[in-house]
């Protein structure tokens, strides 16, 4: 580690950006050690959600509590000013439940300010940086606007939607990264200087209104959940009051006025030539692309509980102005709708992820990370994630230690880092179930007891959390011994709650003295998941171990694939891309067939008969 203590140019490791990926990256870095720069546009806007004030949903919620089991703040944060809570899919198995909160937009920023300004060992400046310094071709520094360089011997890069970002509003363009905020327009040079490949996304966002002048005796409610679950594994429960959320929908008038100017449309006008997100397209292109409905969602949500400002969700555009204002008053409930902020798109530079390793270091330039945005994911909690996994991986380059390597059957973290670095991205990345082939294994539930143990051994969970994890975890232990041991007429306990129609109380009636093995709640709810599926989740189990005889079959870091004459020309260049670790990831390289990874496997046999393992540290 650095030994500097006060030079203030002079860290172990610096974090550009300081959203939702640069916040987890400077956290966890600081948390294990290291002295830690995170440097930002706008010290104000730390962990500011430019989008939806939202965290959580399908896939995304079962991250957030991941991000928490390893000891990462969002959940924390999250519980702290969430004003709505649900857990969705509850009509559906426990490998769907996801929890989402509506949070305080405001509250939220604030607290994730303060969490980095409290934190020990992180540094938070204001600063423009233009540069990445290398040094001997490995990272060295950052270079900021007007000539103050920061030097560390780790670089993470989390910039967002801000590389060279241009917003849009009909004809109107804006250079910017967000509403009121700069671009950072140098960096992309660097980054290209350096041999990295840079290419555009866009994203959008729906106007926001002033809820005095929303009709909500016309709209649908949608209030919370009565008994709110928490994000964090350390919050008991949820006491603050909940607000609602109400319904209303777009209709085949407002469908004809945006069809009316689609010849004013970014999107369409050739104005905006990048990829948007597939899965969260804006209005003007649900309405192309689903020509045969007659109207759409739209959910208004409260941005916080100080302000009366709404966020219209499912009206994303980069439609004029005066069209926008045309099309609200069209809208149940928002006849009289006045708008504070108007919707927009922002095209920015991102960097194909295949430039990646697992840990997120970049193959080019040792030293260097990158996380979020950059690497065409959405969401912040896909954000989130990646920022965790590059802080960690920072901090444990600059301590000489193993990296840390989270693999697909362990968590929808190594799902999303896997795909990112072994797939690429040809639109903006988003999580969802479908894309965990463990999901029954990787569900919200059980977070902790995937992961708490991880970020226990690399010194992100502190001895409060890990407390908290082995009291439940003892619990879970004894109601599983019990039930395993206990029979009724020569069937086991477990067995029993196993049939579909049993329930907990039904077994507790048949044997009282299972309320004295356990008083926490989730533990009861863990073993009852675990007796109502056990037979899926057994057969996913070895699933999982095929998955991980692949896996443990390491690839030099050095092979010549191009000097594997039975290879295709395009397994080659994949292979030559995006140097899988192991068999397994090989095999899920797009556009590899599995005649390539036999032929592979063949020449490994053949030339490294005893390859040794890669030292990916994966636990």
């Amino acid at each position: 580690m650095n030994q500097t203590k006060n030079d203030p140019y002079r860290y172990d490791v610096v974090v550009i950006g300081a959203g939702h990926a640069g916040l987890e990256a400077g956290l966890a870095s600081a948390r294990m050690g290291l002295r830690t720069a995170l440097l930002t546009i706008n010290c104000d806007s730390v962990g500011q959600m430019s989008c939806n004030p939202a965290i959580g949903g399908v896939a995304k919620g079962q991250i957030v509590r991941e991000i928490d089991a390893l000891g990462g703040a969002m959940g924390l944060l999250t519980d702290a000013t969430a004003i709505q809570f649900r857990l969705l899919n509850r009509g559906k198995g426990p490998a769907m439940h996801s929890p989402r909160a509506q949070c305080d937009k405001k509250a939220y920023q604030f607290l994730a300010k303060l969490t980095v300004e409290r934190q020990t060992n992180l540094s938070l400046r204001q600063e423009m940086v233009e540069a990445i310094v290398v040094e001997g071709g490995r990272v060295a520094g950052v270079r900021c606007k007007g000539g103050a360089i920061y030097h560390a011997r780790a670089v993470v890069v989390t910039t967002g939607t801000f590389l060279q970002a241009l917003m849009h509003t009909g004809e109107v363009k804006t250079v910017g990264g967000r509403a009121g905020d700069a671009s950072a327009e140098g960096l992309s040079g660097s980054l290209r200087s350096l041999g990295f490949e840079l290419r555009r996304f866009k994203t959008g966002t729906p106007p926001r209104l002033n809820g005095r002048t929303i009709d909500f005796s016309k709209l649908e409610p949608q209030p919370g959940d009565p008994d709110p679950a928490p994000f964090s594994f350390l919050t008991e429960r949820i006491t603050q009051p909940q607000m609602d959320c109400h319904i209303t929908f777009t209709n085949s008038a407002v469908h004809d006025q945006i069809r009316a100017n689609l010849d004013r449309a970014p999107m369409y006008t050739g104005q905006i030539q990048s990829t948007g997100p597939r899965y969260c397209p804006s209005i003007e292109d649900k309405v192309v692309r689903f020509a045969d409905r007659d109207s759409h969602q739209i959910f208004l949500e409260p941005e916080g509980r100080n302000t009366l400002e709404y966020y219209c969700n499912g009206i994303s555009t980069s439609l004029p102005r005066d069209v926008q204002e045309t099309i609200l008053p069209m809208i149940v409930g928002l006849e009289n709708a006045e708008i504070m902020r108007y919707g927009y798109a922002v095209e920015y530079d991102f960097a194909p992820p295949t430039q990646l390793g697992p840990t997120l270091e970049t193959k080019a330039v040792p030293g260097l990370f990158f996380a979020g945005q950059l690497n065409g994911t959405t969401g912040y909690e896909e954000a989130a994630a990646q920022g965790l996994v590059a802080g960690i991986n920072a901090a444990r380059l600059v301590l000489d230690a193993e990296p840390l390597v989270i693999d697909r059957s362990q968590a929808y973290i190594g799902v999303l880092v896997d795909d990112l670095v072994t797939r690429g991205v040809d639109e903006p990345y988003r999580m969802f179930t479908s894309r965990a082939e463990y999901r029954l294994l990787l569900r919200s539930d059980n977070a902790d007891l995937r992961l708490t143990e991880i970020g226990r051994a690399i010194g992100l969970v502190d001895d409060e959390r890990w407390g908290r994890y082995e009291r439940r975890s003892s619990q879970i232990g004894r109601l599983t011994a019990y039930l395993r041991s206990e029979r009724v007429e020569g069937t086991t306990l477990g067995h029993i709650l196993g049939r579909p129609p049993t329930t907990w109380d039904e077994l507790v009636a048949m044997r009282p003295g299972l309320a004295d093995l356990a008083d926490d709640p989730t533990a009861i709810e863990q073993v009852t998941i675990e007796a109502k599926y056990g037979g899926y989740i057994a057969r996913q189990a070895a699933q999982v171990e095929r998955f991980r005889r692949l896996e443990d079959k390491p690839i030099p870091t050095d092979l010549d694939y191009l000097a594997i004459p039975q290879l295709r020309a395009e397994a080659k260049e994949k292979f030559t891309t995006v140097r899988p670790r192991s068999l397994g990831q090989a095999g899920r390289i797009s556009g590899v067939n599995p005649a390539d990874i036999a032929t592979l496997l063949v020449h490994l046999k053949r030339s490294h008969p005893s390859a040794p393992a890669t030292g990916v540290g994966t636990t």
